[in-house]
Formats: C-alpha cells, sequence, structure tokens
C-alpha cells in the first residue's frame, strides 16, 4: 500500500507539472485580454470627449486650436488600434461588417454613429475659404483634364480614359470629391488636390510647358483652361478647382501617366491602380523606383521615414501588429489601404455615370 501511494503522489505531481504551465498561460492571456479590454475602452472614451470638446467649441463660435483635426484623427487612429490589439487578443470580438467597409477585426459597427460625427466635423473645420472658385462639373473637369495630359503625354485613347478614372479616384483619396477645402490637420496642403505652395507652382509651370499641345489635342478644354486662368488671376490658385486639379496632376502625377499601360498590365483592378497613384502622392521617390524596378508587386521598402509616412496616411497604422512592420513589398502595401476602398468605389462610380452622360 505505502508504495502504492507514493506512485499515487508521483503521479500527482506529475500532473501538477503538466498543468502548472498551461494554467499559467491562460491566466497570462486572461491578463492580456483584460488588458486590451481597458485599453480600448479608453481610447474609445478620449475619441467620445474630443468630439464632444470640438463641437461645443464650434457650436459656441470659440476659436479652434491650430490643426483642429489633428486630435480627433490621432483619437480615431488610437480606436481603431485598440480595437484590432483587441480583437487579436478576443477573437470573439470580431463582430459584424460595418458601412465603412473595414475589416471587422479592425473594427466595431456599434461605433458608426461617431465616425458619422467626426466626418460632420471634418466637413466644418475643412470648408473652403470666402472667395473659393468653385466648378460646377468638378468630377467632369478631372477627368477631362487628366485625359487631355495623358493625350499630351502620347498616351492612346484607352490609356488616356484610365487616366481620367484614376485621377477621379485621387480626388476621392484627397478630399472625398469636395472642392476647395483647407486641412484641418496641415496648415500646407489646401484645394481639391491638397498640393502646397511650392507643389502647386511646379504643376502651373509644367502645365505651360505642354500648354501649346494641350490647345492642339483640345481646343475646347484649353479655351476652358484660358478663363479659368483669368478668374484666378491673383488669388491662390488651389482654391480655384481647376487650377489646382490641373496643376495638381502636373506636379506629381503627369510624368507617370506614361506608365499607365504598363500599370494596368500588372494591375488590372482599377482599384488598385488608384491605390498605385496615390502612393504617388504620398510616397513619391520609392513608388517610382518600384515602377522602375520591373516587379512593381514585389519591391519593398524598408525606410523608416517611408514607413512612417504611409501610417500618417492610414496604412499599417492601426494595431500593434501592423505598427511593428519594418518593411513592407508593394503588394502588402496595396493590400493594407482598405481605408481606400470605399473612396475609389464611389469614384468608379461617379466615373460611369460621366461615361454614361
Amino acid at each position: 500500500m505505502p508504495a502504492r501511494r507514493h506512485i499515487i503522489a508521483a503521479i500527482a505531481a506529475l500532473g501538477l507539472l503538466l498543468v502548472t504551465p498551461a494554467v499559467s498561460r491562460a491566466q497570462t492571456h486572461n491578463a492580456k485580454q483584460s488588458e486590451a479590454l481597458a485599453a480600448y475602452e479608453r481610447a474609445l472614451g478620449d475619441f467620445k470627449a474630443v468630439l464632444a470638446e470640438r463641437r461645443k467649441q464650434i457650436e459656441a463660435k470659440q476659436p479652434l486650436p491650430n490643426l483642429p483635426g489633428q486630435a480627433l484623427y490621432l483619437a480615431r487612429v488610437a480606436v481603431i488600434s485598440a480595437y484590432k490589439d483587441l480583437t487579436d487578443a478576443m477573437p470573439s470580438r470580431i463582430g459584424r461588417p460595418n458601412k465603412f467597409e473595414i475589416p471587422p477585426a479592425y473594427f466595431d459597427a456599434d461605433i458608426e454613429p461617431l465616425i458619422d460625427e467626426y466626418s460632420k466635423l471634418f466637413d466644418i473645420m475643412e470648408a473652403p475659404p470666402a472667395g473659393a472658385q468653385d466648378s460646377r462639373t468638378p468630377f467632369k473637369d478631372v477627368v477631362d483634364l487628366a485625359a487631355a495630359i495623358a493625350r499630351a503625354k502620347g498616351l492612346a485613347p484607352d490609356h488616356a480614359e484610365a487616366a481620367g478614372r484614376i485621377s477621379l479616384g485621387l480626388f476621392f483619396a484627397e478630399t472625398n470629391g469636395k472642392q476647395n477645402v483647407r486641412n484641418g490637420r496641415s496648415n500646407t496642403y489646401m484645394g481639391s488636390f491638397q498640393t502646397g505652395p511650392s507643389e502647386d507652382r511646379n504643376g502651373r509651370r509644367k502645365w505651360e510647358d505642354i500648354k501649346g499641345q494641350i490647345a492642339a489635342l483640345d481646343p475646347e478644354l484649353s479655351a476652358r483652361d484660358e478663363k479659368e486662368e483669368a478668374r484666378a488671376r491673383g488669388t491662390d490658385h488651389r482654391f480655384n478647382h481647376w487650377t489646382n486639379v490641373r496643376n495638381g496632376l502636373m506636379n506629381a502625377h503627369a510624368d507617370i501617366f506614361r506608365e499607365i499601360p504598363g500599370i494596368v498590365k500588372t494591375l488590372p483592378d482599377p482599384i488598385n491602380q488608384m491605390k498605385l497613384f496615390e502612393l504617388i502622392q504620398i510616397v513619391p521617390t520609392p513608388t517610382r523606383s518600384a515602377l522602375k524596378s520591373g516587379d512593381l508587386l514585389n519591391y519593398r521598402v524598408s525606410s523608416p521615414t517611408i514607413m512612417k509616412h504611409l501610417r500618417n496616411n492610414s496604412i499599417f497604422a492601426f494595431g500593434q501588429a501592423d505598427r511593428a512592420r519594418t518593411s513592407a513589398s508593394y503588394r502588402e502595401i496595396l493590400a493594407a489601404m482598405w481605408l481606400f476602398n470605399r473612396k475609389f468605389e464611389r469614384a468608379m462610380a461617379k466615373y460611369a455615370e460621366i461615361k454614361a452622360r
């Protein structure tokens, strides 16, 4: 009997050794879950607070701080990041799809009204200045200008049409398709295509170099351009929709239009084409290098500065796992641009509407 008791005791001790690490791991995991949940609740509370503060200031007509949208933006990033960390720790928290088409692992559909309020506040903070010169045909202007520039760069009609469609996507990416807006997060970038003063001047200078070709190809568009130039004379050209779109395209994108035949072969999805041209806006140097590499999708960036620029534009910005990335291929970058999908889908719908007319 004593021997039997010793055997039972030994088995029990072995069982304790086998179970204890598992129990410890479970307790650690539960602690991580609790920490993630608390972090999300804090981030959500902070987001609600900054939304309420900015709404109160606006309704009371109080002076707003410099860059009044930055605190809202950072609070929104924190909410999405904290929710992704929570669903990483507790996959059961992944809920239903949401109207913003954000992957459900990153966003709780129950807080959709907060994002609606976020958008309304930005509409107020970024309203065009007095005297901004709107167009009655803002979307068609983008398509027509881009197609004319592409033709001047030697593109065939079908590829010139692709340039128009892609450029309409840029308009939605930069301003959600709103004309002449200011920028709640920057004192530099303004207008329909969100350019800085030097970018606007550079684009205008490049336009002067090809305006003769444009006049020969499309006299009607050239006449419209002369009219808009006269209307914008003596003002900031970034707040005339036509001239800002024209100068923005000429500054950053016109030279890349020549690459469209190859781009559409590599990226047959029109939304991915729009994403690539948006990356010309966000990280122009590595994107140009990727296009020249001959292996666009596998071209990899690892510069901390470039990764920072991507994160500042909502790419690899949410959650610890994404933010820990030190490099990414263009295939991965395009896949991570999911916040742009809804904007580009709207651009595609608007483009189809323009073409139907």
